[in-house]
């Protein structure tokens, strides 16, 4: 189970420390609507996560049981190809870098949070969570983690909770914070907003090659 923990920890961080929901979050409560948009995609990050790495540990579950000192060459392919798939996000990300002097670009769908409404936040948030690339990588790793690890129903489900708690944190502790003191709030979020746009892809290039270059350890250790 700790070994378990462990793994998916790397992981849980991954998805924590993306930059673009964090900007998205901290927009929304710096909206007209803030309290209805920020928890409607609080919601949704939140259920994203959970289907993603419930789903894909799930389908590990399903993977040819073997003895705990055993080879998983199944397992260990699957991390392989998903921590070559983060070097190569790492690397686009990294040459995506603005320029010194240049502002960086960030989705279009951003300049539309101002008239978003709960439901539409909730949307965002899964589809940012769930079906985003970079984070559905690292919650498939997860899972498949989790999944082929051997261990209980039970074990599982405290695994997918610890995932799920770090993962989410970054967007649920400014959206909470927000809720109970909003004027001490603005100005922190505001500067914090900043700091993650113009340092968005740097963050990502170094936390997705570390990732990467853990998921292929742990994959070639899996044979």
């Amino acid at each position: 189970m700790g070994n378990v923990i462990g793994d998916i920890l790397p992981l849980a961080v991954g998805i924590a420390i993306s930059p673009i929901p964090i900007i998205a979050a901290i927009l929304m409560l710096l909206s007209p609507k803030a309290k209805g948009t920020s928890v409607g995609f609080l919601i949704g990050w939140v259920l994203g996560i959970v289907v993603a790495v419930v789903l894909f540990t799930l389908l590990a579950s399903v993977l040819p049981e073997s003895d705990a000192d055993a080879s998983k060459p199944i397992a260990g392919i699957i991390k392989l190809v998903l921590g070559a798939l983060l070097l190569l996000l790492a690397v686009k990300q990294w040459r995506g870098r603005p320029k010194p002097g240049e502002d960086p670009e960030l989705p279009k769908w951003m300049s539309a949070i101002d008239g978003m409404t709960a439901g539409k936040g909730l949307g965002l948030g899964f589809l940012l969570s769930a079906v985003n690339p970079k984070n559905l990588i690292m919650a498939v790793g997860a899972g498949t983690v989790i999944g082929s690890a051997g261990i209980s129903a039970g074990e599982q489900t405290i695994a997918i909770v610890v995932f799920v708690l770090i993962a989410a944190c970054t967007v649920a502790i400014p959206v909470i914070g927000y809720l109970l003191a909003s004027k001490q709030m603005a100005g922190p979020l505001e500067s914090l907003r900043k700091w993650l746009v113009h340092n968005n892809a740097t963050v990502m290039a170094v936390l997705l090659l570390v990732i990467g270059v853990v998921m292929i350890g742990k994959g070639i250790a899996s044979f």
